[in-house]
């Protein structure tokens, strides 16, 4: 039950999040392309339904999330997120009832299978609950410089793949930052009550960056194709909170001869995602 637990809560958040990015992708395209990075965007948005649900799918992920964190390690659970991008093109296409074709099921195949040579072959492990300040603190400036380059970056080019690149990016580390700020917080609550969890600076901090992500988001998937936003968001977020949780939690990862295992299921998951990318920017 150690690995079974943090697993399918996580599954359950990586649908919850797939059907959220099909709604707020819908939502995104149907309101005009801003230049800069413009926060009325979100008030546009509020005003579809369609924008809400998909908010409301974010909401639910956010709890399975939680609890797959509180239990599992940060390095086993956000790399099944990578699942998010099968899955979204897969309820995209029951939406519109269209059938995908069969290179894309291969796609599916190589990022599930992928994945899972990664993760059996890394084995992480490990599910440290307090993180010296020190680290918070090299971690929190280190994510929060390269979310600024990025986003400046990305701002400064016209909408196109460079920009939907810089801003994926640039949101994949506000998701890694926010999901090893709300392990901390939710070990807060375990631990200490509500009280503590409304007086942690953790909770506040990992708020604060869970909007940045969905503001980055928003204007990742408006910038530009989703070939472009989708693997450096997708990739990034598996990517950087495997760093998060070896550096904050010293979570262990296999290494020696498992690393080829390692490296082989990373080559099927970025092939795959950048085909169901490729795939997605044809999607409705």
């Amino acid at each position: 039950m150690g690995v079974v637990l943090p697993v399918l809560f996580a599954l359950f958040a990586a649908l919850s999040n797939a059907l959220a990015t099909v709604l707020q992708r819908r939502a995104a395209l149907t309101v005009p392309q801003s230049d800069g990075f413009r926060f009325g965007l979100v008030l546009d948005l509020l005003r579809r339904p369609v924008w809400v649900g998909g908010i409301l799918a974010v909401i639910a992920a956010g709890v399975g999330q939680a609890v797959a964190l509180a239990t599992g390690a940060l390095s086993l659970v956000q790399p099944l997120f990578v699942l998010e991008l099968p899955l979204a093109l897969l309820i995209a296409s029951l939406v519109a009832r269209q059938r995908l074709p069969g290179a894309l099921w291969l796609a599916v195949a190589g990022v599930v299978a992928g994945l899972g040579i990664a993760l059996v072959a890394a084995s992480p492990q490990g599910n440290r609950t307090d993180v010296p300040a020190a680290r918070w603190a090299v971690a929190l400036t280190a994510c929060a410089v390269v979310v600024a380059l990025l986003a400046v970056a990305g701002l400064r080019r016209p909408p196109g793949r460079a920009r939907a690149g810089c801003l994926g990016a640039a949101t994949a580390v506000c998701y890694a930052l926010t999901a090893a700020l709300m392990k901390s917080s939710v070990h807060v609550l375990d631990d200490g009550g509500l009280g503590a969890f409304l007086t942690s600076w953790e909770t506040y901090a990992f708020g604060a960056s869970g909007i940045c992500a969905l503001l980055l988001l928003e204007h990742a998937m408006q910038g530009g194709p989703l070939v472009a936003s989708q693997p450096a968001l997708t990739l990034g977020d598996a990517g950087i909170s495997i760093a998060l949780g070896v550096v904050l939690y010293e979570e262990h990862l296999r290494s020696g001869w498992w690393l080829l295992p390692q490296l082989l299921g990373i080559a099927l998951i970025g092939t795959g995602v950048l085909a169901l990318a490729r795939a997605g920017d044809g999607a409705p």
